[in-house]
């Protein structure tokens, strides 16, 4: 027979939560003798109503929906300098989108052409004097997503 030992008082409430939350999974069905009192709780153990979580129709999943909210403000910003610093900003979050999303596609190009696109061609970026996030810097600041495994040596 196992002896009883002291606990804390932390030690017997954790214990007591413990085999309370048992007996409330458990529908306070379980033909068990608890070795504490359980204190049952008016709709615990019944099935609870689903958390709203807010759905939204993104047309452009691979940028997300904070790249489609920027791309509208900067398409009403009115101070042009103000927009094409914001473009630029957008430009480069929607490459490092991009590079998650799909490596191979990462391109200035394909970036540029969709912020005119989703801008309806209100923001035209001239890469001539500026230019986006490079790939060397933007795959250097990436954390790696594999684990690289060890090799045993022979």
């Amino acid at each position: 027979m196992a002896e009883k030992t002291e606990r804390s008082g932390n030690e017997e409430e954790f214990v007591s939560k413990l085999w309370n939350h048992l007996a409330a999974i458990s529908n306070y069905e379980l033909d068990i003798q608890y070795p504490v009192e359980i204190e049952k709780e008016e709709g615990v153990g019944f099935k609870r109503d689903m958390v709203p979580y807010p759905q939204k129709n993104i047309e452009r999943r691979h940028y997300g929906a904070i790249v489609e909210a920027f791309t509208q403000a900067i398409e009403k910003e009115e101070d042009k300098e103000k927009q094409q610093e914001l473009a630029w900003l957008v430009g480069n979050h929607m490459k490092r989108d991009l590079s998650n999303w799909n490596i191979d596609a990462m391109s200035d190009s394909k970036v540029l052409d969709d912020l005119s696109r989703y801008t309806h061609g209100k923001v035209q970026l001239d890469t001539s004097d500026r230019g986006l996030i490079s790939d060397g810097d933007l795959l250097s600041s990436r954390n790696p997503t594999t684990v690289k495994k060890s090799r045993k040596k022979r």
